[in-house]
């Protein structure tokens, strides 16, 4: 794996992601590529956290798995929206650091570009998949509900799936009508899903957001939709190390 780093001119300041490239890289035309976004209290860095590489170089090895690339981009704490349109740092009422700015504009328009323009990519959505952890998951359900010309499959591990607005999330958004702009449950209620989207939703039984309960839902509106939708809930907590012990679930439904 390496890491690049460059500078977002719509954030204005440098940035960074993690890059998985498989073993075949120098000899493939094009491969497929899985963004997998972060957490609140993550980085770039996560695909390094859960040995990423490990788990993809024996999956592909063993013929489980179709080679492609992993991309894990820096959104900070962030939620991958717009937020402010000056890119600057706030504090929740439990007094963590949240990142305000243009995010949903950096991440579609600058970091997918690059990494098309950097990497050996198949730029066609079919070949294109986007998923994430607890925060990064939240973020990947909303790209890839309202940006569906671009992704065909996206997954939801442990994502942040709230039925309410609560305060500590304030911050975020500027009004109801935000939070519901980019809240997947409301999305997926009144946006036209298609049919050729995939999506995996999980969470541990004892997550202590109880994101399995938002899960359930969204699951339920999909498949009224004729969404293939699959949801599922294992033993474990909301933390890295469930989703290190269900990567390998997650890279089997990308890159079957």
């Amino acid at each position: 794996m390496k890491k690049v780093d460059f500078y977002s001119h719509i954030l204005k300041k440098e940035m960074s992601m993690s890059v998985y490239l498989p073993a075949n890289y120098n000899n493939a035309i094009s491969l497929p590529v899985l963004y997998f976004l972060h957490g609140r209290s993550g980085d770039e860095n996560l695909l390094f956290q859960i040995n990423a590489d490990v788990v993809m170089d024996r999956l592909v090895n063993d013929g489980i798995i179709k080679p492609m690339i992993i991309v894990c981009p820096r959104i900070e704490n962030s939620r991958g929206i717009n937020s402010s349109l000056i890119c600057r740092e706030v504090s929740d009422v439990n007094n963590r650091i949240i990142s305000l700015g243009m995010y949903e504009s950096y991440f579609v328009e600058e970091v997918i570009p690059l990494v098309d323009a950097t990497f050996k990519t198949v730029e066609d959505r079919r070949e294109r998949y986007i998923g994430g952890a607890s925060a990064g998951g939240y973020a990947a359900l909303h790209y890839a509900f309202r940006y569906q010309h671009l992704f065909s499959k996206v997954g939801g591990h442990m994502p942040a799936l709230e039925l309410k607005l609560e305060e500590e999330d304030v911050p975020y958004f500027e009004n109801m009508n935000i939070w519901e702009k980019y809240n997947p449950i409301s999305i997926a209620e009144s946006t036209h899903i298609s049919s050729d989207v995939c999506v995996y939703l999980d969470a541990g039984d004892k997550d202590e957001g109880r994101f399995y309960e938002g899960c359930s839902i969204l699951h339920e509106i999909l498949c009224n939709k004729g969404v293939n939708s699959k949801n599922q809930i294992f033993p474990g907590h909301h933390n890295i190390e469930y989703i290190q012990s269900h990567f390998e679930k997650y890279l089997k439904f990308y890159g079957e």
